[in-house]
């Protein structure tokens, strides 16, 4: 199943056909390509350089840890994910190692990592979702995460499955058009809220 995005202007492909699906295939994500997708994430930019990303990753192939990671997933996430071949979470380190003061940045550059990790995988055939709803507590306790640390988001890996398997609520999701607000809702120059001219071909022209 393929949900490419309907963009406003042309965009590369892989931004194109990155999408996050609840349905995974049981084929299960070999090493090399779990290990590039992990590579592409250490490649992304930050803040100073401070690379704040770090990855838990379980896997199907050993299914305690898989079940540990799992069970940290709210119900509604742990229906659909318990399927996929790989369950990740994402952990920000919340300072800089240099002087030991706040870093802002932190969640943005994980982000980076986790845009980078998709791509990647949509290169390779794979998909990911990633999630907000699971324990943070929990996942923090379970993993002993240390002070300083926070995890960001969980991440479902794997080759795209059968809608069709998915309960029936959750294949509405699955067959749902995806949709983005336009450009010129968040894009502004001047002033808050002022369309910006830079994303109006017709005032370049």
């Amino acid at each position: 199943m393929e949900k490419p995005a309907n963009s406003q202007y042309p965009i590369h492909q892989l931004l194109q056909q990155r999408w996050s699906p609840l349905a995974f295939s049981q084929q299960q994500v070999e090493k090399e390509k779990l290990c590039s997708l992990l590579e592409a994430a250490r490649w992304a930019a930050s803040s100073y350089n401070e690379q704040p990303w770090h990855f838990i990753v379980a896997t199907q192939e050993n299914p305690e840890e898989f079940k540990r990671l799992l069970s940290c997933l709210a119900e509604g996430n742990q229906v659909w994910a318990q399927h996929a071949p790989v369950l990740m979470l994402s952990v920000a380190k919340l300072y800089f190692e240099k002087n030991h003061t706040e870093n802002r940045h932190a969640f943005h550059d994980v982000g980076a990592a986790a845009c980078s990790l998709a791509i990647e995988a949509t290169s390779l055939g794979l998909f990911i979702h990633q999630m907000a709803g699971f324990d943070v507590s929990k996942a923090r306790e379970l993993y002993n995460i240390p002070e300083g640390y926070e995890p960001v988001a969980a991440i479902a890996i794997g080759y795209p499955g059968e809608p069709e398997a998915l309960p029936e609520k959750y294949q509405q999701r699955e067959f749902a058009p995806r949709q983005r607000k336009p450009l010129e809702t968040f894009v502004f120059t001047g002033s808050w809220g002022k369309t910006s001219p830079v994303i109006s071909l017709d005032e370049a022209k």
